[in-house]
Order: structure tokens, then sequence, then C-alpha cells
């Protein structure tokens, strides 16, 4: 593992949705579903527990542009309530879809990379 560059590199590898060890395989099995073991050198992806980091980072990122977007929408134009579903809305929410993979990918990545593991408390001695 002397090449791995850290966290840019598991974001490179997590955009990419490549598997952390061999860069080649698949790290997505669909849209969002993890796949049970990368297709080109075995690596089982068990050791993967994103949870809901994926989502926040994506809300969180994404929460000021579509704010902004929103705000400009009704000072420009000033219109009714149900205009923002139809504007706002979908920019938001679509935003937060074309983000979440990525991001998963990237958190994915870097737990490998890290050799993060689930926190323990050693018994007192």
């Amino acid at each position: 593992m002397d090449h791995y560059s850290g966290n840019s590199h598991a974001f490179r590898l997590g955009l990419r949705g490549r598997c952390p060890r061999c860069e080649q395989g698949k790290l997505f099995n669909g849209y969002l579903a993890l796949a049970k073991s990368c297709d080109r050198c075995g690596l089982d992806y068990s050791f993967a527990d994103p949870a809901d980091g994926p989502a926040f980072f994506a809300m969180s990122i994404w929460a000021v542009p579509a704010l902004g977007f929103g705000m400009w929408i009704q000072m420009a134009f000033d219109p009714p309530s149900w205009v923002h579903l139809l504007t706002t809305g979908p920019v938001l929410i679509l935003g937060c879809m074309a983000l979440l993979r990525p991001l998963k990918g990237w958190l994915v990545c870097s737990q490998y990379i890290h050799k993060a593991e689930q926190g323990r408390l050693s018994p007192r001695e």
C-alpha cells in the first residue's frame, strides 16, 4: 500500500466508485448499494459501514446553494408557494442525490485505506 496518498486518493476512488485495494473493481452494485465484494480482487466489503455520513454531508453541502436558489426565485419573481415545490424542491432533492454516491464511495474507501474499525473500550487493568 505504498502508493496510497491518503484522503485525496480515497476521494478519487470514491468518485469513480472503484475498489480501494485494486482500484479496478466496482464498489457499488446499483446506485447506492455496496457490492458484496470486489469483482476483480475479491476484497470483501463487509468492513464498510458509512451509516448516515453520506446523507449528512450531502445535505450539509447542498443546502446552501439550494437555499440561495430558492431565495433568488422568491426575490426575483415573488411566486406563490407551490412554485417552490416545483422548482426548489427538485433542485434540493436532485442535488443531494447527485452527491450521495460519490460521498459514500469516498467514506468507504477512506475506511479501508485508514483501517478504520469500530471503537472498543479495553477492560480496566
